[in-house]
């Protein structure tokens, strides 16, 4: 594939992740950064999925993760980089000499991967071909030994046929050329031979398959004609007889040449599956297809020592927990966020913007202004959607005037109401429905880590607004079992689930954890596993400080 840098949101997007990959994707494009590409790691949220369809604009690409993969590291099919499987192994050497590969995928007519050809294999049928024990027998057709030899046709019968020839060439003594005929004569003969009219008549007489006269000469008027009333073909060779035997030799097609056993791999095999299969292979490499069976690459052992073809970008988060599984294996361009700094680390100096901002949107938004770059109407829109989500209608206690700034410069290019807008897409995110409990934590779900006495401990906090809280506390036991089962996969000390009240501006918190640690959360008790959180409405600003207070009195 094609060198691209993506661009992840944390891997359980909300709306803000989403918009900032799109935009930050494509303000890089509008600057000529045309490898940028927005992708997510996770599903689209209810919210999210209606602002998108709204406003007419794809979503990013799904990557479930970023474990390396073949497309990754392959080489692209460049001009000549492949084959038909009804050409001649001499062009096919040819091509692979000009163009330098050591192996050259065989490919139909479709473009369908068929078959590998590499100096093994290649060397294998030529040494079987050229067996002194006896006579050339070669499997090619007519059409096939005139393109070789770029012979003249004077007579081609059935000429796309591929058949088993014996190879003659008509050298010794018309006597013991006579006697050789004569015990092949079941056999579909090819006569090499030069400037002797005897032995033209002879194979004419004799029916052999067809007749190659080198040297450039011409034979008799009668011998052609008599040719063309028995079927049988004739070419004029250029090349003298020896050289025209020898190239006849490579005339077959690479169907019958080509290593069959070389099975290929598909884009999205990881390097941890076809790593021993590489080994396996006679060439060390391997050809890589898309799900239809099409060749769209090649990829070798010594393509895995090199740098992948993939960079990352960050955007609206910047700790290891939240990312896209398998980020680790790729160079990260830039981050940009509004978090606090977490623990990614860097191989090179990277580009690093974090400005204590209601959203990331917002920070998108900064970005094309300040590079003084025109934001498209669309982008616009979806930016706007961003932040008033991010900042809960510019009410959130993280919400500054550098967002109010932005949501009104957007407002006024979009002409879209900030009051209407930010309580159509708040309200898309609020119904529960028939959703599951497991889903509802799942789609904006981070995970966090703190310092404690014992050590590192690590949690999960997902968040939800809605319009009235009871919904969810009907089903209380429903989530809270669903809290518990995600605290054990993650190995996590305790998850919560955050549940924003939009019209009244506070949240309850749903817990489930360690039964150790669960008295020292000191919050208002609604019910068993349920706190009351009046004024709290943000993640980021005011529940994560509140869990870090309780982390840090645990023993």
């Amino acid at each position: 594939m094609k060198n691209t840098t993506y661009v992840f949101g944390h891997k359980n997007p909300d709306t803000d992740s989403i918009v900032s990959a799109v935009a930050f994707a494509r303000l890089k494009n509008i600057m000529g950064e045309s490898e940028y590409v927005a992708a997510r790691a996770g599903k689209l949220s209810p919210q999210t999925e209606y602002i998108f369809k709204r406003f007419n604009i794809a979503p990013p690409e799904f990557h479930a993760d970023m474990v390396p993969k073949a497309a990754y590291y392959m080489n692209e099919l460049g001009e000549n980089a492949t084959v038909l499987e009804s050409e001649s192994l001499w062009n096919a050497a040819g091509l692979m000499q000009k163009i330098g590969n050591h192996v050259l995928p065989v490919v139909d007519s479709e473009g369908k991967y068929k078959s590998l050809l590499h100096y093994n294999v290649f060397a294998h049928n030529v040494l079987s071909i050229l067996n002194p024990e006896h006579h050339l027998g070669v499997s090619t057709s007519i059409s096939l030994i005139q393109k070789t030899l770029n012979a003249q046709p004077l007579n081609i019968c059935s000429g796309d046929e591929i058949h088993k020839f014996t190879i003659i060439v008509g050298a010794a003594s018309f006597a013991s050329f006579q006697e050789t005929i004569g015990a092949h004569l079941s056999e579909k003969v090819v006569v090499i031979t030069g400037d002797r009219d005897d032995v033209h008549e002879l194979c004419i007489d004799k029916g052999v398959f067809a007749l190659v006269i080198t040297g450039g000469k011409l034979p008799e008027k009668a011998v052609i004609e008599k040719a063309k009333k028995r079927g049988i073909s004739v070419l004029i060779s250029s090349f003298d007889t020896a050289s025209t035997s020898m190239l006849i030799s490579y005339s077959s097609p690479v169907s019958v040449m080509s290593d069959y056993s070389v099975q290929p791999v598909l884009e999205m095999d990881t390097v941890k599956k076809i790593k021993p299969l590489l080994h396996k292979s006679p060439s060390h490499s391997l050809p890589v297809v898309d799900e239809d069976d099409r060749l769209i690459g090649v990829i070798s052992e010594n393509d895995l020592l090199h740098e992948p073809n993939v960079q990352i970008s960050l955007v609206d988060h910047n700790e290891i927990s939240q990312a896209v599984e398998g980020i680790e294996n790729y160079r990260i361009r830039e981050i940009i966020d509004h978090h606090r700094i977490g623990a990614i680390p860097t191989k090179y100096p990277i580009t690093f913007i974090n400005r204590p901002v209601g959203s990331t949107s917002t920070q998108v938004a900064n970005m094309f202004r300040e590079n003084r770059v025109s934001i498209p109407k669309e982008i616009a829109q979806i930016l706007l959607c961003g932040i008033l989500s991010d900042t809960l209608i510019l009410r959130s206690a993280t919400t500054t005037d550098v967002d109010r700034d932005v949501a009104e410069y957007l407002s006024s290019i979009t002409e879209l109401d900030i009051e209407s807008l930010g309580k159509d897409i708040i309200s898309a995110g609020s119904h529960i429905g028939a959703r599951s409990a497991g889903e509802v934590i799942a789609q904006d779900m981070k995970e966090y880590s703190e310092a404690s006495d014992g050590g590192k401990v690590s949690y999960t906090a997902s968040q939800i607004e809605v319009e009235e809280t009871e919904e969810i506390l009907s089903r209380k036991k429903e989530f809270l079992g669903e809290l518990e089962i995600v605290r054990r996969s993650h190995g996590a000390l305790f998850s919560v689930l955050l549940v924003t009240d939009i019209t009244k501006l506070s949240s309850v918190m749903l817990i489930a954890g360690d039964p150790k640690f669960i008295p020292f959360v000191n919050f208002p008790k609604k019910d068993e596993g349920v706190f009351y959180l009046k004024d709290v409405v943000s993640r980021k600003k005011q529940l994560v400080p509140l869990l870090t207070e309780v982390i840090g009195n645990y023993r």
